[in-house]
C-alpha cells in the first residue's frame, strides 16, 4: 500500500506578521518610497493645505464682519410700480428714531449730476467711479468707522465747501493726506479727511461726502438715498420687520432693508466655490502619485521574483503573497498620506497664527484626504499584488 502524505495546512499570516512583511519593502529602499509617495504627500498636501487656509480666512473674515456689529441695517429706495426709484419722506430718518430699540440712526443722499474731479481741467464725464453724497455729521458714529487722515464733517464744516473722501475715493484721485482740494460740481473744496475702508458700507469708500446743509447748494433734494439704522442686539431682528413701514408707511413695498454682516457673510461663504478648485488640483496630484506608487510596485515585483519563489517554496499562498504586496502599497500610500495630511496643517495653522485669525480646520478634507490615500494605494497596488500571487515558485526562482 502506498502511504499518502498529508501535507501541512499553509500557515496564516497574522496582523502583525503582514504589517512587518509588507513594511520590509519599504526599509530595504527608503528612498525609493520617499520619492514615491511624494506625489501622494503633494496631492493631500494640496488638499489640506488649500482648503484649510480657505476654511481659516472665511472663519476670520466672518470673525471680523461680526466684531463690526451685526446690529446694523441699511435701507435705501426701491422702485414703485411703474418702475421709477422710489424716494423717502423727509420724515423718515425722525420716524426711525422712535422704533423701539433703535440706538443711531444716519443717511446719505446722492447729489444728482455733481462729479469728483481732482482739477477742473478733466472732463466732467469723467467720473471716475465716484459719487458726490450729502452726509449727515454724525454717520461716522453710526457706521462706527475711522478717519486715516484730517477729520470728519461736523456741524460748522458741514456748511463749507469741505468734504470727506472714502478710501477708494481717495486712492483714485491720488489724494492720499487731508488739505488738498477737490473741484466739485463746478467748486473747489478742501478735503478736510479720508476715511478707512468701510466694510459693511462699500459705497462710502466709493464716494466723495459733503456737508448736509451745503449739498442744498447745489441742488440736492435732500431725500435720503441710504439710511443707516443701529439698534440693540436683541431688537436687530424687530427693528428689521418693522423698517420698511416706519420709512414709508403709504407704500413700505419701495423700501429695500438689507443687513450688511449678512451680505458680507455670505460673500466670504462664496468662496468656498474655489475650494473645487483646490481640490481639483489635489485629486491630480493624487492621481499623478498613485500612478508613481503603481509604477514602483511593478518593478519592485520584478526585482523580488526570487523573493517570491522562496516564499512560495516555504508554503507561502498566493492569498498571502498578493496581501503583502498589497499591503505594502496601501502602507506607502498611507505613509506619504500622512505626510501630506501634516504639510497641509502646517500651513493652515501658520496662516491662521499670521493672521490672527482663529483656526478653523477642514475636518472634512482632512479625512477626505486620508481616505483618498488609502483607496488610491489599494489601487494602485492591485495589479502589482495580483502579478505577484501569479508567479509560480519555479517561475520565480528560475529568474536571473
Amino acid at each position: 500500500m502506498t502511504a499518502t502524505i498529508q501535507l501541512p495546512d499553509p500557515a496564516r499570516l497574522h496582523t502583525g506578521d503582514l504589517a512587518r512583511v509588507g513594511l520590509e519593502g519599504l526599509r530595504g529602499r527608503p528612498l525609493r518610497a520617499v520619492l514615491s509617495a511624494l506625489g501622494i504627500t503633494i496631492g493631500v498636501a494640496a488638499m489640506v493645505g488649500l482648503a484649510g487656509i480657505s476654511t481659516v480666512s472665511e472663519a476670520g473674515l466672518i470673525a471680523q464682519i461680526r466684531a463690526l456689529g451685526s446690529n446694523l441695517l441699511a435701507a435705501s429706495p426701491g422702485r414703485s410700480l411703474i418702475g421709477q426709484t422710489s424716494a423717502f419722506p423727509d420724515t423718515a430718518e425722525g420716524m426711525v428714531t422712535r422704533i423701539p430699540g433703535v440706538t443711531d440712526v444716519s443717511a446719505i443722499g446722492l447729489v444728482s449730476g455733481a462729479t469728483a474731479r481732482r482739477t477742473d481741467k478733466i472732463d466732467p464725464a469723467e467720473t471716475n467711479g465716484i459719487a458726490v453724497q450729502a452726509t449727515r455729521t454724525n454717520l461716522l458714529d453710526t457706521l462706527q468707522g475711522t478717519v486715516r487722515s484730517g477729520t470728519f464733517l461736523n456741524a460748522a464744516t458741514g456748511q463749507y465747501p469741505t468734504a470727506v473722501l472714502g478710501s477708494v475715493a481717495a486712492d483714485r484721485l491720488g489724494i492720499a493726506r487731508a488739505g488738498a482740494h477737490v473741484h466739485i460740481a463746478g467748486r473747489w473744496f478742501l478735503v478736510a479727511g479720508i476715511l478707512d475702508t468701510l466694510p459693511l458700507a462699500p459705497e462710502i469708500d466709493r464716494s466723495a461726502l459733503i456737508g448736509w446743509p451745503y449739498a442744498a447748494r447745489l441742488g440736492f433734494h435732500g431725500h435720503a438715498s441710504t439710511l443707516y439704522e443701529r439698534s440693540t442686539k436683541d431688537t436687530v431682528q424687530a427693528v428689521h420687520d418693522v423698517l420698511a413701514h416706519t420709512i414709508n408707511p403709504e407704500h413700505p413695498e419701495e423700501v429695500d432693508v438689507s443687513q450688511p454682516t449678512q451680505q458680507l457673510e455670505a460673500e466670504a461663504a462664496a468662496a468656498d466655490t474655489f475650494n473645487a478648485l483646490f481640490l481639483g488640483l489635489g485629486a491630480v496630484a493624487l492621481l499623478a502619485g498613485g500612478v508613481g506608487i503603481a509604477n514602483v510596485m511593478v518593478i519592485s515585483v520584478l526585482e523580488r521574483r526570487q523573493e517570491i519563489g522562496l516564499r512560495r517554496s516555504l508554503g507561502a499562498t498566493r492569498h498571502q503573497i498578493r496581501t503583502q504586496f498589497l499591503t505594502e502599497s496601501v502602507a506607502l500610500s498611507t505613509l506619504g498620506g500622512t505626510a501630506g495630511i501634516a504639510a497641509g496643517l502646517a500651513a493652515s495653522t501658520g496662516y491662521a497664527l499670521a493672521m490672527g485669525w482663529p483656526l478653523n480646520l477642514p475636518t472634512q478634507t482632512i479625512a477626505a484626504g486620508a481616505g483618498a490615500a488609502i483607496v488610491i494605494g489599494a489601487l494602485a497596488g492591485l495589479y502589482p499584488a495580483r502579478r505577484a500571487a501569479r508567479l509560480t515558485p519555479t517561475e520565480a526562482l528560475a529568474t536571473t
